[in-house]
């Protein structure tokens, strides 16, 4: 317990910048809906002189931008992006900190198991993003419900902003598998950002050939925000692959770490 409250205190700050940030954006983004939906037809108008690939591209559905879904569901690709960076930046460094601060034998003289070391580490990294989530959450349903006057299906809105968790959670497993697998990682920030910036443009160019087979090949295209207003529901295969994915990098993790030689400073 007192591992897991003082990773907590730890990473408090930068859960709160985060925080903050992901709901600064998702306000800001949503305050343009009216002016959007009032010129709806000549905004479609100006979006169909781009070619359909760019549009594909940069997830825009030119039929339903003037939505409050449609429009949340086009905004919401830039949002996850922020959410994946600050997750893979958490996975990254949270189990890498002590052996890059070289005080990685001092935590392994205390009286605990290396088990346990990473059972509080994945617990506050959990927790600090459900944290994020929670407080997101409740500023995105807050600002589309003041901003959009008619009815909308809130069960949808609820499905959509949802991924940011489950997207959030792949790629803390992904930077925790990948700060195990590289031993002398030096720089955080440049891998973190190195490798969603990497997966974010496969997904950019996965949409534009619409190819299923290079969607699993990247957390951003898992969810299809089309298929999820349609049908108020996830895609079940991408579900299980998720699921499968985050199963086996956290056992994964906690192998490598029980194993690993730590040197002595």
């Amino acid at each position: 317990m007192n591992m897991l409250l003082h990773e907590l205190k730890v990473y408090k700050k930068n859960t709160i910048i985060w925080s903050l940030t992901l709901s600064g954006l998702v306000v800001l983004f949503l305050s343009m809906f009216p002016t959007i939906s009032r010129e709806a037809e000549e905004f479609k108008k100006l979006m169909e002189g781009f070619p359909e690939a760019i549009r594909m591209a940069l997830g825009l559905s030119v039929e339903n931008i003037g939505s409050i879904l449609g429009f949340y569901s086009y905004i919401f690709l830039y949002i996850s992006l922020f959410g994946a960076i600050q997750a893979m930046l958490l996975g990254v460094s949270i189990l890498s900190k002590e052996v890059r601060e070289k005080t990685a034998d001092f935590l392994l003289t205390k009286p605990v198991t290396r088990n346990q070391i990473v059972t509080a580490k994945l617990l506050a990294a959990f927790l600090s993003l459900v944290f994020t989530n929670i407080l997101y959450l409740g500023a995105a349903t807050l600002m589309a419900s003041y901003v959009e006057t008619n009815e909308f299906s809130i069960k949808i809105f609820l499905l959509l902003s949802l991924t940011l968790f489950y997207l959030q959670l792949i790629f803390l497993a992904l930077g925790i598998i990948v700060s195990l697998l590289i031993p002398k990682l030096k720089s955080v920030l440049s891998v973190s950002l190195g490798i969603v910036f990497a997966l974010f443009m496969i997904g950019a160019f996965a949409s534009t050939t619409e190819d299923d087979a290079l969607r699993y090949l990247t957390p951003f295209k898992y969810f299809d925000f089309t298929y999820i207003i349609q049908n108020s529901g996830y895609q079940l295969s991408f579900i299980f692959v998720s699921i499968g994915f985050i199963a086996i990098a956290i056992t994964a993790s906690y192998f490598i770490y029980t194993r690993r030689d730590i040197q002595a400073v």
